[in-house]
Parts: C-alpha cells; sequence; structure tokens
C-alpha cells in the first residue's frame, strides 16, 4: 500500500522497506520524531508489563473488546490502522492476526525502549515514535486509531484527542480506553504517572469536543469493580511514601491480581455479555468514536 509517510525535519525522503525504513537512504528500524521529556521511562514499562504480562485477566478483556470494535470499524481492503501507545506490541500481535493482509498496521509510542525491543522482535512491523499531542501523520490519513491506556498519561488530553481526530479520514474509527472513577486515584496511578482518571462522561465529552461522535461507550471490570474500589480506597494511604516504596505496592498488586482465578471468571463472563450490555461502571472506560 502507498502511504505518505512524514518525514522528520532535517530529512528529505522516508520509504518503507518491508523490513524497517529508508530515511535518505539510510535504513532504520523506528521512524522518530522528536519528543520531549516526559518522565516516563523504560523502568516503569517494565514495572507494569512485568508485573501484569500479557496474560493479565483485565488486560485480555481489554484486548478483545478493542479488536471487535477495530474489525468493525477497518475498512475489508487497503485500510490504514494505528496503535497509538503499542508498548510491547500485544494488541499490535492480536491485530496482525486478524485485519485484512493487506491493511497498513501501524505501531507507535513516545517510548523509545519498548519500540526498538518490538522492532527486534517484529522486523517488517511499521512503527514510529512520536508525541501525540504533536502527530507528525498526515490528516485524514488513518481510518482506525486505537489507544488503549495512553490518553491519562498526557498533561493536554484535549490537544491529543484533536490529533486522533485530525488524523482520522471521515468515518473513521477512534476506539479508546480510559481508567475509570477519578475518585479512586491512587498510588498505582501516582507511580504510573496517570495525570487523571475518566469518568465515563467526561472521556465521551474528550471526543466530542474533539469533533467525533461516540457511538459506543462502556465499562471493562465491572464485575469486580467493587474489590477494586476498595483496594484503591486502601492505597490512596500510600500516596506520601516514597518512589520505591511505591514502586513495590503496584508490582505486589499487578501480580496479584494475574494469577486471581476468581477474577479470570468474572471478566471471562463480562466479556460474553459485554456484547449484548453496556455496562454503567467499571475499572476502565471504553468508548468508540466516529469521525463525522
Amino acid at each position: 500500500m502507498k502511504f505518505d509517510w512524514p518525514i522528520p525535519e532535517g530529512h528529505k525522503s522516508v520509504t518503507w522497506s518491508g523490513r524497517g525504513f529508508e530515511i535518505d537512504g539510510a535504513h532504520a528500524p523506528i521512524l522518530s520524531f522528536g519528543v520531549t521529556d516526559s518522565g516516563w521511562t523504560d523502568e516503569l514499562t517494565t514495572l507494569h508489563e512485568g508485573a501484569a504480562g500479557a496474560d493479565h485477566p483485565i488486560d485480555l478483556a481489554s484486548r478483545a473488546r478493542a479488536k471487535r470494535e477495530v474489525l468493525a470499524n477497518a475498512p475489508v481492503s487497503d485500510g490504514v490502522v494505528l496503535e497509538v501507545g503499542c508498548s510491547s506490541g500485544y494488541m499490535l500481535d492480536e491485530l496482525s492476526r486478524s485485519l485484512p493482509k493487506d491493511t497498513l498496521l501501524i505501531g507507535s509510542d513516545y517510548v523509545a525502549g519498548p519500540l526498538r525491543a518490538l522492532a527486534d522482535r517484529k522486523p517488517s512491523q511499521p512503527l514510529m515514535r512520536f508525541d501525540l499531542t504533536k502527530c507528525p501523520l498526515p490528516s485524514n490519513s488513518v481510518d482506525v486509531v486505537v489507544a488503549l491506556n495512553v490518553l491519562e498519561h498526557i498533561e493536554d488530553d484535549h490537544r491529543a484527542a484533536r490529533e486522533i481526530a485530525r488524523v482520522l479520514r471521515p468515518g473513521g474509527a477512534a476506539v479508546i480506553e480510559l481508567p475509570a472513577a477519578p475518585g479512586l486515584y491512587d498510588v498505582y496511578d501516582k507511580a504510573l504517572m496517570h495525570f487523571r482518571r475518566y469518568t465515563l462522561e467526561s472521556a465521551c465529552s474528550l471526543f466530542e469536543d474533539a469533533g467525533l461522535h461516540v457511538v459506543e461507550r462502556s465499562h471493562v471490570g465491572v464485575f469486580v469493580f467493587p474489590a477494586f474500589a476498595v483496594v484503591k480506597l486502601r492505597n490512596q494511604r500510600h500516596l506520601n511514601k516514597s518512589a520505591a516504596e511505591q514502586k513495590r505496592i503496584v508490582e505486589s498488586s499487578l501480580a496479584s491480581t494475574r494469577s486471581s482465578v476468581l477474577m479470570k471468571i468474572a471478566m471471562k463472563l463480562e466479556e460474553r455479555l459485554g456484547e449484548r450490555v453496556d455496562y454503567p461502571f467499571g475499572i476502565r472506560c471504553v468508548l468508540t468514536a466516529i469521525k463525522r
């Protein structure tokens, strides 16, 4: 597929070779654009994904829901799908197995470390590094944007939402997930540099204000929400502890829920019912918004 790849400042040409980019004739595994220091580090990525991993029940349910929405909105041929915040590539793996073979699937992130590891593992996967609030992609160039648990890390989330709307083609879809329940902001959110948690109403307004029309809205984690809320409220007492102690608490919390049999059963039941029911509360807000 021919795609109008953006050109980094100071360069003249960019092409995709099938196994990396050719930038002015020189090979580059990642198409990178300048980003400022956000404070997020490779260590924080390792902290979350090392404890939660590819098989945390909530993340499995999250990706299953997102994949359904992407497949429902992606073109049957010659589509362009962008994942913002692809990290270690778990969502990209699922989409690459499910989308039509002629779909251009692009992974992107702000942090270099996970992208380098992903480029080594999947050299045929187009990868970009950029700041979403200054997205270099052309306007009206993408059919579906997937952003799972990304905007809470961005101080100016309104600008990020407008950039998602800008790059979408008319009729294109944004598949979004955000942490729910602002009153439950705790040590986990602080350690992983969340600026905020959202209500479903505020999440929908964020994208409606950006010019998109929300067509699907629900939550993930409804059946486990009561226990989740108790833990989050209890963990708020740790907000003033040292960074090292906060890290230990986050690791312990993620590891314990990852191995919970009851959580796995609850998430499987929720996933089955969720294809027909919109949940009014939960751990995460999920929505799909269409460009008018």
